[in-house]
Formats: structure tokens, C-alpha cells, sequence
């Protein structure tokens, strides 16, 4: 018997294809290139495919909802990153001390640009791309919903005098590796709600939380029972808005790989 969630739908619609493609075609207009991951999936949140095509630029990573994710495993992605040679900064956009450290991080970044440096922003659908650039740029210039591929075009903004940033339509590989990645990416909001079934995303967490004793992550029936919904169905798609409401902890799903010896 297949597994389960060997269903869920890759989903890579037209506009997705098209902005992969423009991206490309817009490499030549900027210096460099700004990364959001989701801190709590750094390794299935980040598309691969986004790093090949931004490979002859410099590259920082911002991982994003910071506050939502495991501070220590966070650290260790960071550390990770950096013994690599990528600039990499934590944030939460909700912090206003944290979006001024990383404004002064990009504009460092940027200084060895000749006049304006121009970045673009890129990232997989829901990475907390947007709300990142708002939170930077101190207003809501770019568009926002709790939701997987709402920015569709290209826009630029002034961050800085002498920086600006492009942001991207988010961008999520063509084919979702492994059924594990596959329930990360849709319990962080990285595919449309339509496209898995819900039951079993909470059915996945709920039994890797319990594995690793995270005593503040209840079962579905649980959840259900404690909001008095009987429909599981529902109970479920609330379950996971609770998880990205951080209502069970901050939890982040991925740490880095060990390093072959």
C-alpha cells in the first residue's frame, strides 16, 4: 500500500513556471540576492532550484519566523550556513529591533556596491517573503495572506538611499522531494490548503511531536475535543492554523543534516 501521503498534489501551477523564467531573465539588473527560508523547515523550505539560477550572485539568507521556531535548532542552521560562507540572519518580522538588524544587515551586505545596489528577494510560496519586506520597509507595500501564492508579479522598493529590493512570486520546486518534506511544507502553509488533506498533515505531526516528547503538541481528537468540534475535517484545518499561531511551542520540524566524516 502506497503511503498516504504519496497524494498530496505537486503543485506548480503556470505562474510559476513563468516567474522561475523571469527571474532569470531579471538577474542582470541586480547585484544580489536576498533568500527567505521558514525557519521552522530551513531545509525543505528552501528551493534548490532558486539557488542554481542565483548562484553567480552574492547570496544572504534570511530565515524567517524566528519566533515560531526553536531557537537553539535555529542557531544551529545558522551556524551551519555561515561555515559554508553564506551570510545568514534570524528574525521575527513582528520584532521591530529584530527588522532594524537585519535592515542594517542588508545595507552592509550591499555596501560594496557601486550607486544603488538592487536585491531581489526570492523565496518558496508562504516563506514569510512579504511580510518580511514589509516589516523592513515599515509599511505595507507588498501584499499578504496567510495563504501560498499571492505576490504574482515583480515589484520593486526603496529600502535604503542607496539599496532596493525586488521582491518575487514565491517559487516552490517542481516536484516535493519525500512525503516527509511534503507535511512540512503544507503544516508551515508552503501548499494551498485544497491540495493535502489535512487529517493527515496533523496525523504526521502529531506522531513525530510525540516521538521527540514535546509534551505541549495534543493529538487531533484532543484538539477536537478541548474546542468541542466533532468534525475532524475542520478540527484539523484549525489545528494547523493554531500550529502557525505558535499555540504548541516553537517548534521547528528540520536540523541540519549531520556533515559526512
Amino acid at each position: 500500500m502506497s503511503d498516504p501521503l504519496d497524494r498530496v498534489v505537486q503543485w506548480y501551477p503556470g505562474h510559476m513556471v513563468k516567474a522561475m523564467r523571469g527571474i532569470g531573465e531579471r538577474l542582470a539588473l541586480v547585484d544580489l540576492a536576498i533568500e527567505v527560508v521558514d525557519a521552522r523547515v530551513a531545509f525543505s523550505g528552501a528551493n534548490p532550484d532558486l539557488a542554481r539560477i542565483l548562484a553567480g550572485k552574492p547570496r544572504m539568507l534570511l530565515l524567517s519566523r524566528a519566533d515560531l521556531a526553536n531557537p537553539a535548532i535555529t542557531q544551529e542552521w545558522l551556524e551551519r550556513y555561515r561555515e559554508r560562507g553564506l551570510q545568514a540572519v534570524a528574525f521575527n518580522a513582528r520584532s521591530r529591533r529584530d527588522c532594524s538588524f537585519v535592515r542594517d544587515e542588508i545595507v552592509r551586505f550591499a555596501a560594496g556596491v557601486r550607486g544603488t545596489a538592487r536585491a531581489m528577494i526570492v523565496g518558496i510560496p508562504n516563506s514569510g517573503k512579504s511580510t518580511a519586506l514589509n516589516a523592513l520597509l515599515g509599511r505595507a507595500a507588498a501584499r499578504v495572506q496567510n495563504r501560498a501564492g499571492v505576490t504574482r508579479s515583480l515589484q520593486w522598493f526603496r529600502l535604503a538611499p542607496d539599496v532596493e529590493l525586488m521582491d518575487t512570486p514565491g517559487i516552490l520546486v517542481p516536484k516535493i522531494p519525500n512525503a516527509d518534506a511534503q507535511w512540512h511544507l503544507a503544516l508551515c502553509g508552503g501548499v494551498p490548503v485544497e491540495r493535502y488533506d489535512p487529517e493527515e498533515i496533523v496525523e504526521r505531526f502529531t506522531a513525530w511531536a510525540a516521538q521527540l516528547g514535546l509534551d505541549d503538541v495534543p493529538t487531533l481528537a484532543e484538539f477536537a475535543r478541548k474546542g468541542g468540534e466533532f468534525d475532524l475535517h475542520n478540527a484539523a484545518r484549525a489545528y494547523i492554523s493554531r500550529f502557525n499561531d505558535g499555540t504548541f511551542g516553537r517548534v521547528s520540524l528540520e536540523r541540519p543534516p549531520e556533515e559526512p566524516k
